[in-house]
């Protein structure tokens, strides 16, 4: 494999059993270019280790007088120099298309698993992790299967070089075999506190940089509380322990670098020494001594090279752990995607006991699809295809909007991923149906294409509008029409602001910074929220898709998603009574179950639990208290205060289920209507949802 013939076409399927493992896997895959290196390298090093001889008989013919021997020495030493320079060229090139191409395949097996995680990856490994494994720990990866080529080249060397001085000369020969070896086997014990204290650094500056991200993005905050000194006081102690841990591993490497001079130096102290007194002997010639010497001054270059695989290994082999560690994770009870299809699980008894008129519903499709489920549904048949948790018994009948209330917003989160087959772990429980086929055995492709989950606080790629609107869909639903379905018009005006040049211009040409930072909550909302029903998958599940988004603006949104998405599966988890009075079937959900569903103005009159946690009502309210306010609390701004309002108003009416959908269509900010009936419990309760309002905005 060439640079120039990256990416791989299929990395492999790595041995994530261990590090070292991994590593023995990844010298398996580039066996032809180890071999290539090794030859190359061999070639060079043998080459110079020729010199040494060639000058021993230079030498010879010069104390016998012979100008040939002169000159055959001289065309031996072009010959050498010649072969020098290709193999150091040939080797370098080499060793480093096998560091690229190593760090290349596994970066995309990281990219390739990242991508069959999803947004499961972050919730089982810390980004920051995976972030360090894409980077610093790839390269450390590449530069141990890099040196091991040149290591291995370099060993062959040693070792003829070394028979070749026993049989040149006895004596020399076993002093200097001796030395290599002890020499090679010296600055081991040293490495593994090095890595050891490298990687103490690393994780210290990791919190440094941390504290400090965290520093500068909530610097605003930090001065309205006068935190800016502690928040100094931190950052000075952790930049102090960085600087610490930095003092004690040069430390380390300090003297790993003594030892590699001085050991060497004493071997070559000891060999001429050797070597002269037996010169002065007369047992061996001044020719031999140099030949010796230069052999020995030689070996020193291979010697590093042992050292330095030594260290390479030494620090990649944690790197590798971490690999392995994000490589080994899997989705669900199989990724088809990546790995070969497994046996699907049985899914008899999934069903389980029906919990309420809507979970008795479900189970009924459940059971009826369970078992036709043989290939992947088309995107066609993915329409006609009820969505249905098991483990819940929510059922997301086809072609309709179903909305879902969850008294707890984190197992809202929680069961939008499992519905979307991102669940945290595979704890054994049944997998999410899709027209009774378990999503977790459907192809990852066709998982993906088929269920779209936008989760609540969406991430906006940076570039242009239109780049981030460029999404894979169907095209049934254009750019523009998503946009105006989302109420986008306030953010393309902003976005044009920010961008000079797209002021007068295609206002989808405009820049979107980074997480879309330059906008507010609610904007970013309902750009994440267009990009959505531009993919227009089959089946889409919003996590508070308008949690951020003034009551005005989200009835908008509600009439114009129900429009949008006709004829396709919709979930959309809210507990807002806007969203709700859209909703063709709504599923109160508490704990593992569905304790309701129906019509959103159905549970609001015949169901407590579900009018508790809709309008936040804390008390049962007399009739008589319900009549004296009609009106939404004013100062309905972008925030989720406006739409617990409409909420409360709602319930306080007298048709508490016709209010709901009345408010949803009136306007917010209209301010707090007072009556002769009014009621200082529905005042106080108001005021109550509209401080939880004011403080999740």
């Amino acid at each position: 494999m060439q640079i120039r013939d990256l990416p791989y076409p299929d990395p492999g399927v790595p041995d994530v059993r261990s590090g070292p493992r991994f590593l023995l896997w990844l010298f398996r895959m580039q066996v032809t270019g180890q071999a290539k290196s090794l030859g190359w390298g061999a070639m060079h090093m043998g080459s110079v280790a020729l010199v040494p001889a060639v000058v021993g008989l230079a030498l010879k013919a010069v104390v016998a007088g012979s100008g040939r021997g002169l000159l055959e020495a001289g065309a031996l030493l072009a010959v050498i120099a010649v072969t020098v320079t290709t193999g150091d060229t040939m080797t370098h090139r080499t060793s480093i298309t096998n560091w690229i191409t190593a760090a290349a395949r596994v970066q995309q097996l990281l990219a390739r698993r990242t991508a069959a995680l999803g947004a499961t990856l972050t919730q089982r490994v810390a980004a920051g992790e995976v972030v360090a494994v894409s980077t610093g720990d790839i390269e450390k990866i590449g530069w141990c299967v890099e040196s091991a080529s040149r290591f291995s080249a370099a060993l062959v060397t040693t070792v003829g070089v070394c028979v070749g001085l026993v049989f040149y000369e006895p004596q020399l020969g076993v002093l200097v075999s001796a030395g290599m070896v002890v020499l090679a086997v010296t600055v081991l014990p040293l490495l593994p506190r090095a890595t050891r204290r490298a990687d103490l650094q690393r994780e210290k500056a990791g919190r440094a940089t941390e504290l400090a991200a965290d520093t500068v993005a909530g610097l605003r905050v930090l001065r309205g509380i006068g935190g800016e000194e502690l928040f100094l006081t931190r950052y000075r102690r952790a930049s102090q322990e960085v600087r610490r841990a930095a003092v004690r591993t040069a430390r380390m490497w300090a003297l790993i670098e003594a030892v590699q001079v001085a050991l060497p130096g004493l071997l070559l102290v000891a060999v001429v020494w050797h070597g002269t007194r037996l010169a002065l002997d007369g047992r061996i010639g001044v020719g031999e001594l140099v030949t010796v010497y230069g052999a020995v001054t030689f070996l020193l270059f291979p010697l590093r090279l042992f050292q330095e695989f030594a260290m390479a290994y030494s620090f990649s082999r944690p790197s590798a752990r971490r690999a392995v560690r994000v490589l080994g994770l899997r989705r669900g009870s199989g990724d088809a995607g990546v790995e070969a299809r497994g046996e699907a699980e049985d899914q008899g008894g999934v069903e389980g006991e029906a919990g309420d008129e809507g979970t008795a519903g479900a189970t009924g499709v459940a059971g009826e699809g369970a078992g036709t489920a043989a290939e992947p549904p088309g995107t066609g048949d993915m329409l006609c295809r009820d969505l249905y948790d098991p483990v819940t018994g929510l059922l997301a009948p086809a072609g309709q909007l179903t909305a879902v209330v969850c008294g707890d917003p984190e197992a809202a989160g929680r069961l939008a991923d499992r519905l979307g087959g991102h669940a945290p772990e595979h704890d054994g429980s049944a997998s999410v149906l899709l027209g009774g086929m378990p999503l977790d055995d459907m192809p990852l492709a066709s998982a993906r294409s088929a269920v779209l989950v936008q989760d609540k606080d969406p991430v906006l790629l940076s570039g242009t509008l239109r780049e981030l609107l460029d999404v894979p869909g169907s095209g049934a639903v254009p750019d523009e029409r998503a946009l105006e379905a989302a109420q986008c018009g306030d953010v393309l005006d902003a976005l044009k602001q920010a961008s000079p040049g797209a002021s007068d211009g295609d206002p989808l040409d405009a820049s979107v910074t980074e997480r879309g930072r330059s906008l507010s909550g609610g904007q970013r909302q309902r750009l994440a929220l267009a990009r959505s029903l531009v993919a227009d998958p089959p089946v889409l599940v919003l996590d508070e898709p308008t949690s951020a988004v003034d009551a005005h603006t989200e009835a908008r949104i509600a009439r114009s998603l129900r429009r949008v998405r006709e004829g396709r599966t919709t979930v959309v988890f809210t507990s807002s009574p806007l969203m709700l009075d859209q909703a063709e079937r709504v599923a109160l959900v508490r704990g593992s179950e569905v304790l309701a569903a129906g019509p959103h103005r159905e549970l609001l009159r015949t169901h407590a639990g579900y009018r508790s946690v809709v309008t936040r009502e804390t008390e049962q309210i007399e009739p008589a208290e319900q009549t004296g306010q009609t009106g939404e609390p004013g100062g309905a701004a972008e925030g989720r205060g406006a739409g617990a309002g409409v909420g409360t108003a709602a319930e306080a009416s007298d048709a508490a289920a016709g209010a709901a959908g009345a408010a949803g269509s009136g306007g917010a900010g209209s301010g707090a209507a007072t009556a002769p009936g009014h009621s200082p419990v529905l005042e106080g309760r108001t005021k109550l949802a509209q401080r939880e309002g004011a403080e999740r905005t």
